[in-house]
């Protein structure tokens, strides 16, 4: 069975870190591009960072430009969000997705989609 797993939410202050992992089983890892989304409450879900399949070239929203850094191990089926300065605005539940080799901005095109792992920032 296809799983995503997506950890490492919690509550920080405003301006600290977090690292969200999304490890993976079922499908072949490295020929997949993985994508960070996530959905404040009320809000539309909205793509944050990606990181395609063999080139490893990387996408961030505007918003999250030099705070946010996104790596793979495929070696451990992993893909890392480094969240740093971590503004309140960021607060949201997290989800990591998979599609096939290229990223794209559109989370209808990723097939595979972990449970999610909420984070908050307080001010």
């Amino acid at each position: 069975d296809v799983q995503l797993q997506a950890s490492g939410g919690g509550l920080v202050q405003a301006g600290g870190s977090l690292r969200l992992s999304c490890t993976a089983s079922g499908f072949t890892f490295d020929g997949y591009a993985i994508g960070w989304f996530r959905q404040a409450p009320g809000k539309e879900r909205e793509g944050v960072s990606c990181i395609s399949s063999t080139d490893r070239t990387t996408y961030f929203k505007d918003s999250v430009k030099g705070r946010f850094t996104i790596s793979r191990d495929n070696a451990k089926n992993a893909v890392y969000l480094h969240m740093n300065s971590l503004k309140p605005e960021d607060t949201a539940v997290y989800y990591c997705a998979a599609k096939y080799y290229y990223c794209s901005g559109y989370g209808s095109t990723y097939g595979y989609w972990g449970q999610g792992t909420q984070v908050t920032v307080s001010s």
